[in-house]
């Protein structure tokens, strides 16, 4: 079973996206931070990140970029999901972008792609 870990430091987001993710049956882990997201990755093998952009700590590129410089995270598929036009940036470094709000089979739809499920 596929593990997803979901960054965004709005909890109700995280709690929306991720009970519609386990309803789809993935597992779901949530950090509320990219310093909390880079620990949880060290504890937890997980096959897709889904993050937000502006986070406090570490935002969403910063987590990305420090990802990529670790050989055991460098092929990790992450996801962008932000309100921020920030993103607009740095589009080669996620697997896809997200605008919030987003439609979420949409979202469904492209996890269900990048794992392959």
């Amino acid at each position: 079973m596929n593990t997803i870990l979901i960054v965004d430091d709005e909890y109700v987001i995280a709690d929306i996206l991720g009970f519609a993710l386990e309803d789809e049956g993935f597992l779901v882990e949530k950090a509320s931070n990219g310093l909390k997201a880079l620990e949880a990755l060290k504890e937890k093998r997980v096959q897709l990140v889904i993050t937000d952009y502006m986070m406090p700590l570490l935002n969403g590129e910063e987590l990305v970029r420090s990802m990529r410089e670790d050989p055991a995270l460098s092929d990790l598929p992450v996801i962008l999901m932000s309100g921020a036009q920030a993103n607009q940036g740095c589009p080669d470094l996620f697997a896809a972008v997200f605008d919030k709000p987003f439609d979420m089979d949409c979202m469904i739809a492209k996890v269900r792609e990048l794992l392959d499920t």
